[in-house]
């Protein structure tokens, strides 16, 4: 791997971070009923993690001298995640969740193997943080799909 492919991953999954806050914000505003309550809370407690991981990979972009991308690099791909028109289907935005943690895991075992693949353990190092943190919602977002109610 090239320190180009591994400024593409971490560009990419930059934007990826702050597309994933923009819709667990949204999400966590406009779902309704009390199913929702704890889901909402969650999105929530995610929301700063999702922006540190953005603010790491935005950081160690800049160190490859790189800058991370603004608003016009954006083109929106989650869009499993995005606001359910019955604001009570919790379900879907769970569902939502767990594909975007998916593609985040996916990615960063892609970073994690290029990084290996350069030798550059810093990018590695990020990349295993992220990783940890996208694995541990994965599975709160598994419990809570095994709990909530399907329509």
């Amino acid at each position: 791997m090239t320190t180009d492919e591994i400024t593409d991953l971490l560009t990419g999954a930059y934007i990826d971070e702050l597309e994933t806050v923009m819709n667990y914000q949204t999400n966590a505003i406009v779902l309704d009923g009390i199913h929702a309550e704890e889901v909402k809370t969650s999105l929530e407690e995610d929301i700063q993690e999702e922006l540190d991981h953005a603010r790491m990979l935005g950081e160690r972009l800049k160190q490859l001298d790189e800058s991370p991308p603004g608003s016009e690099s954006f083109e929106a791909n989650q869009h499993g995640l995005q606001p359910p028109e019955d604001t009570t289907d919790v379900q879907s935005v769970i569902e939502g969740v767990l594909e975007a943690e998916e593609d985040a895991i996916e990615t960063y075992r892609s970073l994690i193997e290029a990084a290996t693949e350069a030798n550059d353990p810093v990018t590695e190092d990020v990349a295993v943080t992220i990783l940890a943190d996208e694995e541990a919602h994965r599975t709160e977002f598994r419990g809570f799909q095994k709990e909530f109610p399907m329509d």
